[in-house]
């Protein structure tokens, strides 16, 4: 069997709000790379799993579901603000997968091995060979894990519940600062404590705050480090 090869891959985990797909589809346009946000996977499961009547704790309906489904990724085609388009059966659920409702129940679909398991070679696969950026809760740590780059953003609660509730409003859903901090927070323990693939930095992450900073500085930090490895890789092999 070949091995596969993700040494031009970029792999960008966080918290939720933290400012992944931002830093991620601006990264990815800088280095001429694809951008594949794998949440869009967990988050387009959940909605299948809503609108087929099955229960978040029923994990191998679930893992039936995941191999089921035909969940595909491609770059925006609409500009109302997406950074992909997200498609489920043929339909569109680019906006239907970042409601609330699939806010609160992703995280309990996500955290079971049997679901992680139906979709990771999906993932592997869709980044080998190529120049990807990865966004998502585990990439670096379990999914990708011998990733070229690996980073790792994080943000203060407050900011991350400030720029979660803007993206919100900007879609006309009304939400108090109280109600998305707390949706956060709740997730961030979840995420973070679960038995499988838990939210945590690889040790060898770039872990960047992103607290008072703007997007483009953030960018260049990371395209550094990021040319700087494809650079020695290639004199590796001259």
């Amino acid at each position: 069997m070949r091995v596969l090869d993700h040494q031009y891959v970029i792999a960008i985990d966080g918290p939720g709000a933290a400012g992944k797909s931002t830093v991620a589809l601006e990264l990815a346009g800088h280095l001429g790379a694809l951008l594949f946000d794998t949440g869009a996977l967990y988050r387009a499961v959940t909605l299948a799993s809503r609108r087929a009547g099955i229960a978040g704790s029923d994990a191998a309906a679930l893992a039936e579901l995941a191999d089921e489904v035909r969940i595909e990724i491609h770059p925006a085609s609409v500009a109302d603000g997406r950074q992909i388009d997200v498609v489920l059966d043929g339909e569109d659920v680019t906006w239907a997968i970042r409601t609330p409702e699939i806010d609160a129940t992703v995280s309990e679909v996500s955290a079971h091995p049997e679901v992680r398991e139906a979709l990771l070679d999906v993932q592997r696969k869709i980044a080998d060979g190529r120049k990807a950026v990865l966004v998502g809760r585990d990439i670096g740590t379990v999914v990708i894990p011998d990733a070229g780059t690996k980073v790792f953003l994080v943000a203060s609660p407050a900011e991350r519940a400030r720029r979660r509730r803007k993206e919100l409003q900007g879609r006309g859903i009304t939400a108090s600062h109280e109600t998305v901090l707390n949706d956060l927070e709740e997730r961030d323990a979840y995420d973070s404590s679960r038995a499988a693939s838990p939210l945590k930095a690889a040790p060898d992450a770039l872990i960047i705050d992103t607290d008072g900073r703007i997007v483009d500085e953030i960018v260049r930090e990371i395209e550094s480090a990021v040319r700087g490895r494809w650079e020695s890789r290639q004199a590796a092999h001259d």
